[in-house]
């Protein structure tokens, strides 16, 4: 039995195809700790990976990263040493559930935390040296506004803002809108109300913040969902497991599958914004389409 193998020239034409196609990127970001923005970021990934999509998880939360940690995984490099010239970004991809690419970060190290603007553009622009099948990328801030919070968003086609509803998280959330608005150029958001306990809740929630960016700042405001408090979450957190595969009819997967279905049909930009992006050669296109490959 043999491998089969791509004549070269078909296999460099497939290479550069999969480098033509434009990706959807999304930022999942939160103002504050403890909104669950990363147990958000990882079943959202997992859930789109399980649509069939070529999707990759970046843990952009670079000091105190932990979606290796959420997902069970066992890594052996991670953005810190891309950084540092020890491996390649390609070597630092660990596969997940359903196929899910995912980059992991260092935990626990001062010097990823507290990168410089420049190095966080030089993170960005790697992605770009990536020649692999990707649909969807998915970036798990950090909280906060720290300096890697504004690049990684501002550089997201999708700012999926996570809140809960109490005071702290609604305050830091307006402010980080605020920051990325009024200094930074982004001016959609998506808010997705988590943690939820009844039934309206989280449009209530929602209706709040809007009132407020509405009166104060010039966005375009969105209503992702909600994600109800569920003790399965819980539960799959201490198994080290996404929910929506450990516990797919319970109330909180039902409720990220159709925020992954909802993300799912949000658009991709025809072409680049004028500032640091992911992929921005895929948005401005090779002129390579799929009949190319078979040429």
């Amino acid at each position: 039995m043999h491998d089969f193998k791509l004549p070269r020239n078909q296999a460099e034409k497939l290479t550069r195809l999969n480098a033509s196609r434009p990706v959807k990127v999304l930022a999942v970001t939160g103002g504050k700790g403890g909104v669950g923005k990363t147990t958000v970021s990882a079943n959202l990934a997992v859930s789109i990976a399980a649509q069939g999509r070529d999707v990759m998880l970046v843990d952009a939360d670079l000091g105190l990263a932990n979606v290796d940690v959420v997902l069970g995984l066992r890594t052996r490099f991670h953005l810190g040493h891309v950084l540092n010239g020890e491996c390649r970004l390609e070597d630092a991809i660990v596969t997940g559930p359903h196929g899910l690419q995912i980059v992991p970060a260092a935990s626990g190290s001062r010097q990823m935390a507290n990168l410089s603007q420049f190095e966080h553009a030089g993170l960005i622009r790697a992605f770009s040296d990536l020649y692999h099948r990707i649909d969807v990328l998915i970036v798990d801030t950090a909280a906060g506004l720290h300096e890697s919070v504004v690049t990684f968003s501002q550089a997201a086609q999708h700012v999926l803002v996570v809140v809960c509803d109490e005071p702290a998280s609604i305050t830091d959330a307006y402010g980080l809108i605020k920051v990325l608005s009024r200094d930074h150029g982004v001016q959609r958001f998506q808010l997705l109300a988590n943690q939820t306990r009844r039934a309206g809740e989280g449009p209530e929630l929602f209706k709040k913040i809007q009132r407020v960016c509405d009166r104060f700042l010039d966005v375009a405001l969105e209503f992702a969902g909600s994600i109800p408090y569920d003790d399965y979450m819980r539960r799959a957190v201490q198994r080290q497991t996404a929910v929506v595969d450990a516990y797919p009819s319970s109330i909180s997967s039902q409720a990220l599958k159709n925020l992954a279905l909802k993300a799912d049909k949000w658009s991709v930009p025809r072409g680049a914004r004028g500032h640091l992006e992911f992929f921005v050669e895929r948005m401005v296109g090779t002129g390579i389409g799929p009949s190319a490959v078979l040429q």
